[in-house]
């Protein structure tokens, strides 16, 4: 048994037994790193010395038997949340040498918990990608297929989960970088509803969208982790005041007589038909341990892909303007201040971030914010009033995660909106600010993870991954393992 291959559940038992150290998995897990990162690519920094100085404390701590639910656990940070004095980088050329003086709320809270930090993951710079091929450094690379894309935004910390480098990491979710490469890669994907997580140290893409949520091998572990990094945070005015319930509490309750709805508008044409007949076999197996499926409609579904692409670039418009060259980050001297300004983001931002710039920049534009910008903050309020309305007639909605499995990389470079696509199942739950989890749920003929969505109500986490667990103990999906 290697040490690197155990779940998070697996090594807290070994580790509170003494039956191994945390030096040993430590050890174990650098060495996976060094076995098969180099065809992985899903770091951006490793942090081996970091590592080693949180292991003595929390083997301290185990040895004392002091609490901490995560103690010793290694787990990997998508490099867009700040960690005190590593560098942070948002895999963008404009923050390559930006190291953080202060630590976001999610990584403090997991060192009061006594994790160790593995490294940051790469990700599409400043989130914005599907496939991780537009981070500014490399392309991370899926561990069932290498020469295809592993999802994006967060495909460093899914790439880092299914291929072993970590037993967990943290991703965000904009409109589906947790759940879709959680799906491409065949791990679990948990995006809490807005407000759950704080969003604190988290470098901003679009703020009313971003989300933080754990990426695991199994449902079991999302649930310890969001006990862990959840709850209202005082240094972010977007984290709710509500109660945290024991999410784990939940796990291995009875589903039956839970009413399951399926929107029709999430079956269409250009599915791959593998994902089709792994979701609705998914779906049937669901029904077999007692839950009723019952067929609805989200019927504006049509409009969120348009109405997600003008809100994410607005917000990243305004968000990306503190990136001038002046206080931190890189910079492209010029002539005069305006020179200065123009080459530093010339070179310093990638050609989809610019794309994206240029996007909401025109939506926000005098003569265009009424028919653009505050069209689809109407049209947002009709998505989320269909989740609500939908919601009120089932306990939780099941969608595919991806229309397709994993694609080659390079195969949608060239097609922006083809790219933008990948994300149609998943950008209508941060529109309506709702959570969703992505599980393992079939493969195809060509051996590729297919996720299954299940999406809940408003701060009620509890019963996806009631429904998530369940469905996860009733098949072996979540047991397959990539051969690298």
């Amino acid at each position: 048994m290697e040490l690197y291959t155990l779940d998070i559940s697996e090594l807290r038992r070994l580790l509170d037994r003494r039956e191994v150290s945390v030096g040993e998995v430590v050890d174990s897990v650098y060495k996976r790193i060094d076995a098969v990162e180099g065809r992985v690519k899903a770091f951006v920094t490793l942090t081996k010395e970091e590592a080693l100085k949180m292991a003595g404390p929390a083997q301290k701590k185990i040895d004392n038997k002091e609490p901490g639910t995560l103690l010793g656990i290694p787990i990997a940070i998508k490099d867009n949340m700040c960690a005190k004095g590593i560098r942070t980088t948002c895999s963008s050329r404009i923050l390559e040498k930006f190291v953080p003086p202060y630590e976001s709320t999610v990584t403090s809270r997991l060192k009061e918990h006594g994790y160790i930090l593995v490294g940051k993951t790469n990700l599409d710079e400043f989130a914005m990608g599907s496939s991780t091929e537009n981070s500014g450094f490399h392309t991370t690379r899926n561990p069932w297929d290498t020469a295809r894309i592993p999802g994006g935004s967060s495909g460093g910390s899914t790439a880092a989960v299914a291929a072993d480098e970590c037993m967990a990491a943290l991703g965000s979710d904009t409109g589906g970088s947790i759940r879709q490469p959680a799906s491409l890669c065949g791990v679990v994907g948990l995006k809490p509803t807005y407000g759950r997580v704080s969003r604190y140290g988290l470098v901003a893409f679009a703020s009313s969208l971003d989300q933080i949520g754990p990426i695991t091998k199994n449902v079991s572990d999302a649930a310890l982790i969001m006990n862990v990094i959840s709850g209202r945070d005082l240094l972010d005015s977007t984290s709710a005041p509500v109660d945290v319930p024991d999410f784990t509490r939940i796990l291995g309750q009875d589903v039956r007589g839970l009413k399951i709805g399926v929107p029709k508008e999430y079956f269409i044409e250009g599915m791959e038909e593998d994902v089709v007949n792994s979701v609705k076999a998914a779906v049937r197996q669901i029904e077999s341990l007692g839950a009723v499926p019952v067929e609805i409609s989200l019927p504006h579904t049509d409009y969120a892909i348009a109405t997600y692409y003008l809100l994410a670039t607005s917000e990243a418009s305004s968000n990306l303007a503190r990136y001038d060259g002046v206080k931190y980050g890189f910079r492209e001297n010029g002539k005069d201040l305006l020179e200065m300004y123009m080459n530093t983001r010339a070179a310093g931002f990638g050609a989809e971030v610019k794309r994206r710039i240029m996007l909401g920049t025109y939506a926000l534009s005098s003569g265009y914010y009424d028919a653009y910008y505050k069209k689809a903050q109407q049209a947002r309020t009709l998505i989320k009033k269909d989740f609500e309305q939908a919601l009120k007639t089932v306990d939780i909605i099941v969608t595919p995660t991806s229309p397709t499995a994993a694609f080659k990389i390079g195969e949608k470079a060239d097609d922006p909106l083809q790219m933008y696509l990948s994300d149609i199942f998943t950008i209508s739950v941060n529109l309506a600010g709702v959570p969703a989890i992505s599980i393992p749920c079939g493969f195809t003929r060509d051996d590729l993870p297919v996720g299954l969505q299940l999406i809940g109500r408003h701060f009620d986490e509890e019963t996806i991954l009631k429904v998530a667990y369940a469905y996860e103990q009733s098949t072996e999906w979540h047991k397959r393992k990539p051969k690298l």
